[in-house]
């Protein structure tokens, strides 16, 4: 798992001191499908500017500083030479080989110079969605990263949330990871994402991503879940991830983890960063959604594995009927899709739980008139036979009018 990303000394007092001081649906719908629970951005950078410029300034702080605790090689500076705008809307971080001018590493001489930003003091996310679109770098000694830190820094106690880190000497994978007390460094709790035949990250742009709420934690790549972790997940350790963290972004180069560059590897070295972005809901720590007879919608068994029916059942308040409405077009629970089965489209097709994957069998669509519409089969959340015991299952229907097929969200 991820090593870990400890500030130098000097910075980390110095931060710690600053932070404490749709389609339409049919002739009758087609002109009402806003979500019932409106999605808010509430941090974003697209990183429009001239070739050249600075990162904004009232979202980034430059950190400078190498990190001694992690055995790396670079130096991170200020100004734009390792971190600038390419005028294409793009945030390019460049690790270069060479000594920083009228500096000593702490640890040896530094032989790189890169990058490293934080919205530490200017921004902090609590829940949410959480991405950024990159492209990374590749070759023997490159470790980037986009990661978050709990506030006040006070690490591991305070908590880190790896969205994705990568090693050069893994080009086709990569990582994501938390620490928290007593779990932290190599003891980090995670998992990696391979791409399939062999396919290099650092061949194209890839979105990486955490869906983040009070008890879990969802990470994907370009829209495929590959882990989720819970309080469960700890062994009895402390879950400390219920409260504000900053964002990161860095290139470093060297560590333990990751090894130095050799002779294989090419300076510089680019970490090109498309967009980055936080967006949340009125519903971002997931609700109920109400229907017959007011049960609610519910994963069966709170069960989080593919297939899972998807039922009704009475209302608990539990994670298994907590729904969040995603500004893709998703319903969300326990980390995954609400699904129709198949990506069938005739009536009586159930629905289920499902990884995330973007497919239309996971869009739908919150008219004002209350119903839950599949787009592609343009038909109908419904509570199968119109039956309202607990436990029956939720399907796909031609859109009737029904109370079997009004919904409540919230």
């Amino acid at each position: 798992m991820a090593s870990p990303r400890l500030l130098r000394r000097c910075l980390l007092a110095a931060l710690s001191a600053a932070l404490i001081g749709s389609a339409a649906v049919g002739p009758a719908r087609a002109e009402s499908t806003a979500p019932a629970a409106a999605a808010v951005t509430t941090f974003s950078d697209t990183f429009d500017g001239p070739a050249g410029a600075a990162v904004d300034g009232s979202k980034w702080t430059l950190e400078t500083g190498d990190n001694v605790n992690n055995h790396e090689r670079q130096y991170y500076t200020s100004g734009t030479k390792n971190a600038a705008l390419d005028g294409q809307g793009h945030l390019v971080i460049t690790a270069r080989k060479e000594n920083p001018a009228g500096y000593q590493c702490w640890y040896g001489s530094c032989q790189y110079t890169s990058a490293r930003l934080n919205t530490a003091g200017k921004f902090t996310a609590q829940y949410g969605h959480v991405e950024a679109r990159m492209k990374i770098p590749r070759g023997q000694g490159m470790w980037p990263a986009f990661w978050m830190l709990g506030t006040p820094v006070n690490w591991p106690d305070s908590g880190e949330i790896d969205v994705m880190e990568n090693v050069g000497f893994e080009p086709s994978t990569v990582h994501g990871t938390i620490h928290g007390p007593g779990y932290s460094g190599s003891g980090g709790i995670g998992a990696g994402y391979t791409l399939p035949n062999g396919q290099a990250f650092a061949d194209a742009f890839h979105t990486f991503a955490v869906d983040w709420a009070p008890d879990s934690i969802t990470w994907s790549v370009d829209g495929n879940v590959y882990q989720r972790r819970t309080p469960a997940d700890l062994g009895g350790r402390t879950w400390v991830f219920n409260k504000p963290f900053f964002l990161i972004l860095n290139l470093a180069v060297g560590g333990y983890w990751p090894g130095d560059p050799d002779g294989s590897t090419q300076f510089p070295q680019t970490l090109v960063v498309d967009s980055v972005s936080v967006t949340t809901s009125d519903s971002a720590a997931g609700v109920p959604i109400r229907g017959l007879a007011g049960k609610c919608v519910d994963v069966a068994g709170a069960n989080s594995a593919n297939g899972t029916p998807v039922q009704l059942y009475d209302c608990n308040g539990t994670n298994a009927q907590a729904w969040t409405v995603g500004s893709d077009g998703t319903l969300r629970a326990l980390g995954k899709c609400l699904d129709v089965s198949g990506g069938g489209t005739a009536d009586g097709t159930p629905v289920q739980l499902w990884d995330c994957n973007g497919s239309p069998a996971q869009k739908w669509a919150l008219p004002a008139a209350r119903d839950i519409v599949n787009p592609q089969a343009n038909k109908c959340l419904d509570v199968a036979g119109n039956n309202s015991a607990n436990g029956t299952r939720l399907q796909i229907w031609t859109c009737t009018g029904g109370a079997n097929q009004k919904w409540t969200v919230g």
